[in-house]
């Protein structure tokens, strides 16, 4: 048997500097989970999960009591014991096994976490503003900052939705692609009369329109976009992914880390989704610096198009030593790096530890 190695876990609620809007509710803090293992020579891995209920069935008090059961379950295992106890638990609870699971890979050495050189993983932005002149503000100060692509809310009022992304197009005026995302947001008939009415010029992608599990009402939306169409909360793992190939039912696939469980597996969902005739896009706009540090360093490996990883632009404070650095629209990925949990800077909003 291999020596135990320490392992803590920590619940974190992290404000942001404004609420985050989504179709299902107002986001005003990331509710996290980090986990934390060490070894003998004085490396360290890192997981993260941010846990967004009606984006996952799972909610933060139920992984929180979970991440406390495992922590003391796993303790006395070594390194090779505590992965195959936590696999299983990928398949009902992705978001909370990842952070142990990754923080295992980020300890083993992950090659997918190895940046030889720096490497430019670049992004999209996200545009808040409703009022033409905000708006205008907005767009221009991210377009001068690099941003090529930008996404766009919808899924509160289809009439609205329609002026608003109208407005949108007005304003980016071909410089840049535009997503829309409605988050689940849609009806079957919302999700078809918006997309019928929708001007498609310079629209990348429409993102997941309708429920996760109600892929009848997806396709019906499908059917009827003239946009290319992506499905995001439909998709858990390759079964998900086969099952978009076979229907048809999207040109472009989302994943992210906490519903893949590994670093691998999250690879090679990537790879599969291209493999099936999709294009894959990557990332996590409900994430702490950690977990969009480790998607981007798999994009940069896996991904042609600009990365989703841009949740570590919402918090008020980091939970790493080194910021991320973001320059002409992208992340900077710097040769070397190893993150090291900040608990001091973190200590504000570290509502619980264990052991």
């Amino acid at each position: 048997m291999n020596s135990p190695a320490p392992l803590r876990a920590y619940r974190l609620r992290v404000p942001l500097t404004t609420p985050y809007r989504l179709a299902f509710g107002a986001l005003e803090a990331f509710d996290t989970i980090l986990v934390e293992c060490g070894d003998a020579e004085g490396r360290v891995g890192l997981g993260e999960a941010t846990v967004l209920t009606g984006y996952t069935d799972e909610t933060i008090e139920d992984s929180w009591r979970a991440a406390r059961g495992l922590v003391r379950a796993l303790a006395p295992l070594g390194p090779g014991e505590r992965r195959e106890r936590v696999l299983p638990l990928a398949a009902q609870r992705p978001f909370l096994a990842s952070a142990f699971l990754t923080a295992f890979e980020m300890l083993a050495g992950s090659p997918l976490l190895r940046i030889e050189a720096e490497t430019r993983v670049p992004i999209l932005a996200l545009l808040n503003a409703d009022d033409e002149d905000a708006l205008h503000e907005e767009f221009e100060r991210l377009y001068g900052a690099g941003y090529r692509t930008f996404k766009v809310k919808v899924g509160f009022d289809p009439r609205k939705d329609l002026a608003h992304v109208a407005q949108v197009q007005s304003v980016v005026a071909g410089r840049a692609a535009i997503r829309v995302d409605a988050n689940q947001a849609y009806s079957a008939a919302d999700g078809v009369a918006f997309v019928r009415a929708l001007d498609p010029r310079g629209i990348e992608l429409f993102e997941q329109p309708c429920a996760a599990g109600d892929w009848q009402s997806h396709l019906e939306v499908a059917r009827a976009a003239q946009v290319p169409m992506m499905l995001d909360e439909s998709i858990y793992g390759l079964a998900d992914i086969e099952r978009a190939a076979a229907l048809r039912a999207a040109a472009f696939v989302k994943v992210k880390l906490m519903k893949l469980g590994t670093l691998a597996a999250l690879a090679d969902a990537l790879e599969r989704i291209r493999a099936l005739g999709m294009k894959p896009v990557l990332g996590n706009g409900v994430a702490c610096d950690l977990g969009c540090w480790m998607e981007a360093c798999v994009a940069a490996r896996h991904v042609d198009n600009a990365g989703e990883m841009n949740g570590f632009l919402k918090p008020r404070a980091r939970l790493l030593d080194e910021p991320l650095e973001v320059r002409e629209g992208a992340i900077r990925l710097r040769a070397g790096y190893r993150p090291r949990f900040d608990r001091d800077r973190a200590e504000p909003f570290i509502l619980e530890t264990v052991p």
